[in-house]
């Protein structure tokens, strides 16, 4: 029982923008993939419109459909690289307050 009183009760950890070489460069590496990341996404997106168009006119319904489901992925491709900042840090104050 006496090693339970030993334990230290509050422990605060915090990220450390400076602890280790190279971090500027990391944040600078993750920005270009996430540009990279959205370019590609509007990419998809309108290749995807495109072939949706083309199923819709030629009447081929499974083109049109493969169409939708691509502009579908791609559109949550673009959400996912673009919030994936902001649900980081949400999830990241969730686990703080844990």
């Amino acid at each position: 029982m006496r090693h339970l009183l030993l334990l230290p009760l509050d422990i605060t950890i915090s990220p450390n923008s400076d602890g280790l070489p190279g971090i500027g460069e990391l944040r600078k590496i993750v920005g270009a993939s996430m540009t990279i990341g959205l370019i590609l996404a509007v990419l998809a997106l309108i290749i995807a419109a495109i072939v949706w168009a083309l199923g819709s006119n030629s009447s081929n319904p499974h083109l049109a459909g493969r169409g939708k489901l691509g502009v579908l992925v791609a559109l949550g491709a673009a959400i996912a690289c673009g919030a994936s900042v902001t649900l980081v840090n949400f999830f990241w104050n969730v686990g703080q307050r844990v």
